[in-house]
């Protein structure tokens, strides 16, 4: 969770947990990511993530639905590409198949972001995943 907190940090970004109706939130006009209480490490760490996205991505708040949806889509692709690497996500559908929720235990990481990494897997491909990622850093 360090890494993910110092990346906020880097970002000029406060982090706090507070209630509210969704487990996370970013506010870009206090640069506040608001994280729910009472969540697991591994739905925190990956909250935390997804927030993280829509920072370094630029994602301003939207009305529009369409562009709510691609702006999350981008968010969970970015999270899951951080805290996945291509060799960890191979050894955990060795070692547990194709069961998501398994998966998802086995990565440290919410279904939600590995879905987006199989997404993102379909689009790019294996091989290229292993070589490229949407950011240089990796956060545990």
């Amino acid at each position: 969770m360090h890494p993910l907190l110092r990346l906020a940090e880097e970002h000029g970004v406060r982090v706090v947990e507070r209630p509210g109706p969704t487990r996370g939130g970013f506010a870009p006009d206090s640069r506040t990511i608001r994280l729910a209480p009472g969540m697991t490490v591994r739905t925190t760490r990956s909250v935390l993530a997804h927030e993280l996205g829509h920072v370094v991505l630029g994602h301003t708040p939207s009305t529009v639905p369409t562009i709510r949806r691609q702006q999350e889509r981008q968010a969970d692709e970015w999270a899951a590409c951080l805290l996945i690497t291509a060799d960890a996500y191979a050894a955990a559908e060795d070692a547990r198949g194709p069961h998501l929720a398994s998966l998802a235990f086995e990565l440290d990481v919410t279904i939600e972001l590995v879905l987006a990494y199989q997404r993102r897997l379909r689009r790019i491909g294996r091989e290229n995943l292993a070589h490229r990622s949407m950011t240089p850093a990796r956060a545990g």
